[in-house]
């Protein structure tokens, strides 16, 4: 069977179908589009550093002051660095931008966000984060080793393709071979035959060279461990929401088949059950047995719809999740109080976790808090679907000491929301509920 398709061009190198693949390709994109990068970035970091450009004359003249020396390394110091993070971001940005072409792993910035908004709080953040100077770091190596790095492999393209054309070339005067030269056709065809030899080993060249150049701009421009991390927990979320949807596939499906099937018997069963009492004469034991299994029979049917409601009510399919609200207000043992202010209706996921979180806090309330009334206040703003329940009882809710506030936090984790709890003692008690809703 075979294994995973390679990421990065270093690791396309040992696949035998290197050459029939896209990579050759991506990597001497990678190599050639590295010149006019270098040449746009260095010009200016050129233009900083020039007071060490100046320094390095001056020192092989040899007849300037030291102080004069001092000055100039002090100065061309003081514009690279409050200067050269200028160059090295928008430099980095595009730089990691350019990596997919050999390295299609995920790669982010690993730069802090600035603790707030405005120039100066901007500037604080970027200067004193260690990503900034990593970038300016990668700014350097680019112009000094990474163009070294490129010219030896361009170096053995070039000399590969003279020897290719040598017996052409020699028609004009003798061809340099490197170390040898050919001032013949016959001189020049066997250094042809080896060029045509060589010829497959160019792809490998360009490949090593980009993959080189790769590698020290992913350690240099990323936080790799954390963009791993990143990757699996988003591998993770995504995996949980699957289940989770096809959890609520299932159970809507159940409640479907409740509904249109079980339910529409028992009913049809309670109804032959009736008219077969009408039937039979009074005060016989068979009329004794038939109307004690009519009456079971609809506390079956009250207990089915009962069942059938705690999956999914239909008023909250039909109507939405105010009218279901409502509802639930109504048959809370305490007087319940209901504000929903939604402008559209949620996603039935965010309906479902909204009344049923709703749901088991009234129950919590009429079970645990000795409330005398309660409030449930919903709604959405700024792409936040908010849920907040708050009773008047006795307080003191604490989630350690039992399951039903975990398995609320866990069902509004599943929506990456977050679930916060305020609970003194002696009251009041607030559960609030927020979800990112993509409403409107």
């Amino acid at each position: 069977m075979p294994g995973p398709p390679p990421r990065t061009a270093l690791a396309a190198l040992a696949q035998r179908r290197f050459l029939l693949s896209g990579w050759p390709w991506r990597s001497a994109g990678y190599v050639l589009t590295t010149g006019p990068v270098v040449l746009a970035a260095g010009l200016p970091l050129v233009l900083l550093a020039l007071p060490w450009v100046v320094f390095l004359a001056a020192l092989a003249d040899g007849d300037q002051p030291l102080g004069a020396l001092a000055a100039l390394l002090v100065l061309g110091a003081v514009l690279v660095l409050a200067f050269g993070p200028a160059v090295a971001l928008p430099l980095a940005a595009l730089e990691r931008w350019r990596l997919r072409l050999v390295d299609t792993r995920p790669l982010r910035s690993g730069h802090r966000r600035p603790a707030a908004p405005g120039l100066w709080p901007w500037l604080r953040t970027r200067y004193t984060d260690a990503a900034t100077w990593r970038d300016l770091g990668y700014a350097v190596l680019l112009l000094t080793v990474v163009p070294v790095l490129h010219l030896v492999a361009l170096t053995g393209v070039a000399l590969i393709g003279i020897m290719v054309a040598s017996p052409l070339l020699v028609a004009d005067g003798p061809v340099s071979l490197g170390l040898d030269q050919a001032s013949t056709v016959g001189e020049a065809v066997p250094y042809a035959v080896t060029g045509l030899v060589l010829l497959p080993a160019v792809p490998y060249l360009l490949a090593a060279s980009a993959g080189v150049h790769g590698v020290l701009a992913r350690l240099l421009l990323g936080d790799s461990a954390g963009d791993l991390l990143r990757a699996e927990l988003v591998e993770v979320a995504r995996s949980r929401a699957r289940l989770v949807d096809a959890f609520e596939a299932e159970r809507r499906r159940i409640e479907r088949d409740l509904h249109d099937g079980a339910q529409q018997r028992l009913v049809n069963l309670t109804i032959q059950l009736g008219l077969a009492r009408l039937d039979m004469p009074a005060g016989t034991p068979a009329a004794s047995a038939l109307a004690q299994a009519h009456e079971q029979a609809k506390q079956l049917m009250a207990e089915l719809r009962e069942l059938i409601h705690g999956i999914r009510p239909q008023l909250l399919t039909d109507r939405g999740l105010p009218a279901a609200l409502d509802e639930l207000a109504d048959r809370a043992p305490v007087p319940v109080t209901v504000r929903a202010d939604l402008p559209d209706r949620p996603p039935v996921q965010l309906e479902d976790i909204v009344y049923f979180v709703v749901a088991e806090a009234l129950a919590n309330v009429a079970k645990h808090s000795a409330a005398t009334r309660a409030a449930v206040d919903v709604h959405e703003r700024a792409g936040v679907l908010a849920v907040e329940v708050t009773d008047d009882g006795r307080g003191g809710a604490d989630p350690s000491h039992g399951t039903g506030l975990t398995g609320l936090a866990d069902r509004v984790a599943v929506a990456d929301g977050r679930l916060l709890l305020s609970s003194p003692d002696g009251g009041p008690t607030v559960l609030r509920v927020e979800l990112p809703c993509p409403c409107g």
